[in-house]
């Protein structure tokens, strides 16, 4: 319903895709089975058109209502803060609450193509908003157990040239893997 008639999931697909249903449900059993884990979030990685972002979506609607999450273009933060400014990199890290039976609930976001976007200007002033809101959720991530989730089909080397090593470092601790085999198909027709 989401993505219309003609949209099919691959066969070839369905072991990564248990994967992400089995962290999304909060299957503990089954979700380190497949090395990953429920404290962190997922950093859904392959080449252009294998299906991250739609899965990013649909796998979201199987989360408990706390862990549920938002997918954001980075492209669109990036014009976020061209118009409003750092405010923005308030508002995703944070300003990221909402209330849930009265107590504040870490927002979850995930960030869709990391580094497809532009380093916008704000005045001016150059800023790789990414990389700030990551610091930002790390920190978040380390003190309150927010979670975070990215789509990229760029290497890790690729988002160490863009974002630097102390982002990839902390990447490492914030991200389960789960990668699409870098010769899939682009599904797109």
């Amino acid at each position: 319903m989401l993505f219309g008639e003609n949209f099919a999931i691959d066969p070839g697909d369905l072991p990564l895709i248990y994967k992400l249903l089995v962290y999304a449900i909060g299957d503990k059993e089954n979700t380190e089975k497949h090395g990953l884990s429920l404290r962190k979030g997922l950093l859904i990685s392959g080449p252009i058109g294998c299906g991250k972002s739609s899965l990013a979506r649909l796998i979201s609607y199987f989360c408990p209502r706390e862990k549920q999450f938002l997918v954001k273009p980075t492209r669109e933060i990036s014009f976020e803060f061209e118009k409003d400014g750092y405010s923005v990199i308030n508002h995703y890290s944070k300003g990221s609450y909402f209330r849930l039976g009265g107590l504040p609930v870490p927002k979850v976001y995930c960030f869709d193509d990391l580094g497809l976007e532009q380093t916008p200007k704000h005045f001016g002033n150059e800023c790789n908003v990414m990389a700030e809101i990551l610091l930002a959720r790390y920190d978040l991530f380390v003190s309150k157990r927010m979670l975070t989730h990215l789509t990229t089909n760029l290497s890790a080397s690729e988002l160490e040239s863009i974002y630097g090593n102390r982002i990839r470092s902390r990447m490492r601790e914030m991200f389960n893997l789960v990668a699409f085999d870098k010769d899939a198909k682009d599904k797109r027709c």
